[in-house]
Parts: C-alpha cells; sequence; structure tokens
C-alpha cells in the first residue's frame, strides 16, 4: 500500500503555534520552516508528500517545485488549495493507494473523507512530526548509556551533513 499525505499548507502553519508567530513577520520562513519538517515526516514514514499553498500570496500561474523529496504546489490565482486538494484526491486514488489529508478545516476534512481520503487533523499531523522530532534527537545523541558495542562518535560538522543526506538535501 502506497501512503500519499497531502497538507494544506496555510492551514497547519496557521494551526502550529510556532510557525503561526513566525509567519507574521516572515512568510517564505514559516513555508520554509514546514518544508524543513514535512521532509522529517517523509524521511521516517516512507510517504509521498504533497504540500499545498494557496497562490495569494504568489499570484500568478500554478507552480510545482520539488524541495527534498516534498512535493509544493502554489496553486493558481483563482484556485483555493481545497479544490487542488479534492482534484489531486481524485487523480491519485486508487487500489494501491491510501491518501491522508492534513488540514484543520473542517470542511475540507468532510469533503475528503466523502471521496475516500483519510482525515488527519493539522494537530495530529503536528503531534507526529513533534514525535518524529523527538525520537531523532534521542536517537543521535552522543549522551548515551555505555554498552558493550563499539560505537563511533562524530562531531557536530558530519552529523548534520549525514543527516542532510538522509533528508535529500
Amino acid at each position: 500500500m502506497n501512503d500519499i499525505l497531502i497538507v494544506d499548507g496555510y492551514n497547519v502553519i496557521g494551526a502550529w503555534t510556532e510557525l503561526k508567530e513566525l509567519q507574521k513577520n516572515d512568510f517564505e520562513s514559516a513555508r520554509n520552516l514546514l518544508i524543513d519538517k514535512l521532509s522529517e515526516y517523509q524521511a521516517v514514514t516512507g510517504w509521498r508528500v504533497i504540500l499545498i499553498f494557496d497562490a495569494y500570496l504568489i499570484p500568478g500561474k500554478e507552480t510545482k517545485t520539488k524541495k527534498s523529496k516534498i512535493e509544493v504546489i502554489y496553486t493558481k490565482k483563482s484556485e483555493k488549495a481545497d479544490q487542488k486538494i479534492e482534484g489531486l484526491i481524485k487523480k491519485l486514488q486508487n487500489v494501491k493507494t491510501r491518501i491522508h489529508v492534513a488540514t484543520s478545516d473542517m470542511a475540507e476534512q468532510w469533503a475528503v473523507f466523502s471521496q475516500g481520503a483519510l482525515r488527519k487533523p493539522s494537530r495530529e499531523l503536528i503531534e507526529e512530526i513533534g514525535n518524529i522530532e523527538r525520537e531523532i534527537k534521542k536517537s543521535t545523541t552522543n549522551e548515551r548509556a555505555p554498552s558493550s558495542i563499539t560505537k563511533i562518535y562524530l562531531d557536530e560538522a558530519i552529523r548534520e551533513k549525514l543527516e542532510q543526506m538522509r533528508r535529500g538535501f
């Protein structure tokens, strides 16, 4: 079974305290931080992740980019993220694919659910990402209990480079 996570970008940013505060002064940084956090999520889960942003801040034609392994779509000027998400569900839905949609918009949750996709409230996604970050931090810290297994300790620069490689940067 292939899992796909479609994320309503501005909806998740609005539900995430840290990103919501950052967005007040710098939309671009909030978007980039969300992309970074979703790339961690993608690396751990192996899911295909598609991030949708309404184009009201970037008017014009629909644009698609790939940052890390995250597909980022800015809708065209007259198209809302909800419309794009519903269109993607229709396009991607099949018996071998399970689609999850992250949004806090209740109307959108019911719309995607009625199309056979699974609802994932923004808060749930934020909590999952927090759990992943805590697990990664715990597993990469050098302060582990001594054991009989020989370990190679890496300095912070090498560890950071390996982490970037793992995330596809």
